[in-house]
């Protein structure tokens, strides 16, 4: 007689694995995702996901958090890293650049000119220096953690690297202009 016992980790209550025990900061990111979900419930399908997390009892920002990986593994299959750097350097500050352009405050439109000056600036920057963006590992990783910066509310690096190290560089080029006085 075989005294081994068949292992199945959904079944044996001393090693299955209880989901309902998550680490405060983890749970905190998780409403934080649903906050946004339910802040976009078109884009992100809100309902849908309501229904699936109603039908199987697991979260639906776990679902949310799955699909975004897996579209973002198939851009990476479809297009390599370029495809995805390019994506997020471009589409979402676009859209809030259109977004500028209709509100009542200049400064997003500050904001917004400024991060396309920066970006305009790598740009050329990196087809000059293509021979060694090619040598740098994981360069298309860090290329996307660069503009991420750039354009998030919380560090604004566009408009630092701009006063910092564009304007004094090309300042000197430009014809002098009154500067406008902001009341």
């Amino acid at each position: 007689r075989n005294r081994c016992r068949r292992f199945h980790p959904l079944t044996d209550p001393f090693l299955s694995i209880n989901l309902t025990m998550v680490h405060p900061k983890v749970e905190e990111t998780l409403d934080k995702v649903d906050g946004f979900m339910g802040k976009y419930p078109s884009i992100t399908q809100y309902e849908r996901l309501q229904e699936l997390e109603d039908k199987t009892g697991q979260s639906k920002v776990y679902f949310f958090i799955a699909g975004c990986t897996l579209l973002t593994g198939l851009l990476y299959l479809t297009g390599g890293s370029k495809l995805i750097t390019d994506l997020v350097s471009f589409v979402y500050p676009a859209y809030m650049s259109f977004k500028a352009l209709d509100s009542a405050t200049d400064t997003d439109d500050k904001q917004w000119l400024t991060y396309w000056v920066v970006f305009s600036f790598v740009s050329i920057f990196e087809q000059c220096l293509f021979f060694l963006t090619t040598l740098i590992p994981f360069y298309s990783f860090g290329k996307v953690g660069f503009f991420l910066w750039l354009y998030h509310p919380k560090f604004l690096g566009a408009q630092m690297l701009y006063g910092s190290t564009i304007r004094p560089l090309i300042l000197p080029y430009l014809p002098q202009t009154p500067v406008k006085k902001v009341a």
